[in-house]
């Protein structure tokens, strides 16, 4: 929007391979607060051709710099030549290898309490235990339910902090691998409007199952780079209290990578980064991309001149 409203020549390419798409809502944005993440894109698309951006349906293959500028490849053999480029091509959140948690990604498993943890307040919460940072979001999502449960799973031993901190706040322990979800599936009755399906509890490798309404887990964010080789764009691991949490494209707080002219923003930059925080990141990679342009422009002009 800010090139496009800088009446710069912006194309957009997008697969439709959405991070968000399987929420229901978008939260935290102001002025869109619940909007489907579908509709806020469209919405956003309907904005940017208002000032004659483009939007292009497909796939980006390969894109490399060529002169004063790039040339990227599309799936189908297209080229489009740019001055300037912004990935904004997000992150792959790689779950844990438990049976039933990709089939209610976004629904009922989740893993901010920011995004989702208020429409699930005072459910049945499980906090499927997968790294170290488990006891963050166990206190994170304490604050929003008085049934949590945490279940160590494959990681040995919380310490002794974090199960005095659970035995303080009511949060119980189980130990023992989880071996999958179980998922409710209600059958229509006379007519009756048949409720959604949703998680009933979490089955352990014992066969136990503890009856619960949501599991909270914590994926590997991959920053999504595939296409891109060709720029050597630098891809960093992203730590938080000694734990590898995934990966990003490195550049400076204004999005510039150390690849000139390749600009970044939201969560292939950002793994913490949500919908509103990427939208700015968006803004300011957009207005310096515009001002790099402008000298670009001026330098072109007084060489004519000269």
């Amino acid at each position: 929007m800010a090139l496009a409203r800088s009446r710069r020549s912006v194309l957009v390419v997008d697969a439709g391979e959405l991070r968000n798409a399987p929420a229901d809502g978008v939260h935290n944005y102001l002025g869109r607060e619940g909007l489907n993440p579908l509709e806020l894109v469209a919405i956003g698309r309907e904005e940017l051709a208002g000032y004659g951006g483009e939007v292009l349906q497909a796939r980006v293959t390969d894109a490399l710099a060529v002169g004063n500028g790039f040339e990227v490849t599309l799936e189908n053999g297209d080229r489009v030549d740019a001055r300037r480029l912004l990935v904004a091509t997000g992150l792959r959140d790689e779950l844990p290898a438990v049976e039933g948690l990709a089939e209610r990604w976004g629904k009922d498993v989740i893993h901010c309490p920011y995004c989702h943890g208020y429409e699930h307040r005072d459910q049945a919460i499980g906090v499927l235990a997968s790294n170290p940072m488990v006891m963050h979001q166990a206190l994170m999502f304490r604050q929003l339910s008085d049934d949590v449960v945490v279940f160590q799973h494959t990681v040995p031993s919380l310490g002794d902090e974090a199960l005095e901190q659970c035995a303080a706040l009511g949060i119980r322990v189980v130990e023992g691998e989880v071996a999958g979800l179980e998922i409710s599936v209600p059958q229509p009755r006379g007519g009756r409007e048949v409720p959604p399906a949703g998680v009933a509890g979490v089955r352990l490798a014992s066969g136990e199952v503890v009856p619960r309404q949501v599991v909270v887990v914590a994926p590997r964010f991959t920053a999504r780079t595939e296409g891109l080789k060709g720029l050597g764009l630098e891809v960093v691991e992203q730590e938080v209290g000694g734990v590898v949490l995934g990966t990003s494209v490195k550049a400076d707080p204004n999005g510039l990578t150390g690849t000139p002219g390749v600009w970044v923003a939201g969560n292939v930059a950002s793994m913490s980064a949500q919908v509103m925080v990427s939208a700015g990141q968006g803004l300011m990679a957009g207005a310096q991309i515009n001002f790099d342009l402008i000298q670009e422009d001026v330098r072109r002009a007084v060489a004519a001149a000269r």
